[in-house]
């Protein structure tokens, strides 16, 4: 199927709902990148737990001191139950609910009952997953072997990530919305904004048309003729913000690379909205990081094709796509705000919500009817648009990563 893909079209029917093509996507794709999994603040005290979930794995996101974020693999020693049974929580200790094997917050295991004399305890810790903190973002990498170097993926990330603050960040709000699909659906709707009109029109409220034709889903998103158009506007907002003292960077990789990551600075809507709101005013009184003033501009953060950012100079939204199984995908969204902002005082949930939860509402219906066309026997692949560009990308950088020797 791979050999006889046909570029600039969508895949054949089995990649959206085939056990075997998933099974491959864990081994040969998710398992040995880097994974945004959440924002340290989610566990602030010692002992401070959530689960991680995706495909057949669980893994156990714990804090065991203030400097120090653990993750665990959710699998007893013993004999294979699941050590943590609620999605979150507090635990002085880890101990398994089948036969009390108990770990120390690192996993180590401590003397378990009736054990023969010559048991070797230090044999049977807990399985550590590849864990890094990063600005605040907690990171996994679930790699049996070397995971690849975070430092030198993420070094060009680095500048912006400092200046918007988000290691002195806190979730304000974070909604789930669970998805009855194939991953890649849904990573194939977010990156491109062909839909927008037609399903969007709340979005389309905030962003003028000339920008959602070029740059609705990102750089490289739309037409070469929609940019050229739009290239000016972006030009004195760029010269503007610079003058603040502002970053304005850019950065992509191809569809040949580890993450397929990107960087980019645009504005929201010229000058009309200071923030992605309601109300396009700013969501937030406290400004992030070095912000001390609204630029009127938008950060996004492509990690990979599952994990992005989209940053304001108020607030930033944290978006994970977490793969579960052939035709269900966990997407979650994380609201983040100054870590010394006050509900109700600083800023309204409602209204710093309310752009992205009425949006990715209704792309879950969209991913969803596109699940279930898919499944029709009459389904065949599809061209792409002008306007569809990423997600031709993502397809072939797609590929490219689950060709990758087992």
């Amino acid at each position: 199927m791979i050999a006889d893909y046909r570029d600039g079209y969508s895949l054949e029917q089995p990649f959206y709902r085939s056990p075997d093509v998933f099974e491959r996507d864990m081994e040969r794709l998710l398992t040995r990148r880097w994974l945004l999994v959440d924002h340290e603040s989610r566990i602030p005290d010692k002992g401070d737990y959530f689960l991680f979930n995706i495909g057949n794995e669980s893994i156990i996101i714990i804090r065991e001191s203030d400097d120090k974020v653990n993750a665990l693999f959710n699998v007893c020693r013993h004999r294979g139950s699941r050590v943590c049974l609620e999605q979150q929580g507090n635990k002085r200790l880890l101990t398994c609910p089948y036969h009390a094997w108990t770990y120390n917050l690192d996993g180590e295991l401590r003397p378990p009952q009736l054990m023969p004399p010559d048991f070797d305890r230090s044999r049977f810790n807990l399985h550590k997953c590849h864990v890094t903190v990063y600005h605040g973002l907690i990171f996994v990498c679930l790699s049996p072997g070397a995971p690849p170097d975070f430092a030198e993926q993420y070094a060009p990330f680095d500048e912006m990530m400092d200046f918007h603050g988000f290691g002195d960040a806190k979730i304000a709000l974070k909604r789930d919305y669970p998805n009855r699909c194939n991953w890649k659906l849904v990573v194939e709707n977010f990156l491109e904004c062909y839909h927008c009109a037609p399903s969007h029109p709340e979005y389309c409220s905030v962003h003028p048309p000339d920008q959602l034709l070029a740059l609705g889903a990102g750089p490289g998103s739309g037409p070469e003729e929609a940019m050229e158009k739009y290239q000016p506007i972006l030009d004195e907002w760029t010269e503007k913000t610079l003058a603040m003292g502002h970053p304005v960077p850019e950065f992509e990789r191809d569809e040949h690379s580890l993450d397929l990551a990107q960087l980019s600075r645009v504005p929201i809507n010229d000058r009309n909205f200071a923030s992605e709101t309601r109300d396009g005013k700013p969501g937030c009184k406290k400004l992030m990081g070095k912000f001390r003033e609204c630029d009127h501009g938008e950060t996004a953060f492509v990690f990979n094709p599952t994990n992005y950012i989209l940053a304001f100079n108020d607030f930033a939204l944290m978006v994970r796509f977490t793969p579960r199984d052939a035709i269900n995908t966990d997407v979650q969204f994380s609201w983040l705000v100054h870590k010394d902002a006050e509900e109700g005082v600083d800023y309204d949930t409602d209204n710093l919500i309310w752009v992205w939860d009425v949006t990715t509402k209704q792309d879950k219906q969209i991913t969803e009817n596109n699940n279930a066309g898919i499944m029709s026997s009459r389904y065949r692949p599809g061209p792409y648009s002008m306007h569809e560009a990423r997600v031709a990308a993502f397809i072939r950088w797609y590929l490219n990563a689950i060709r990758l020797p087992a």
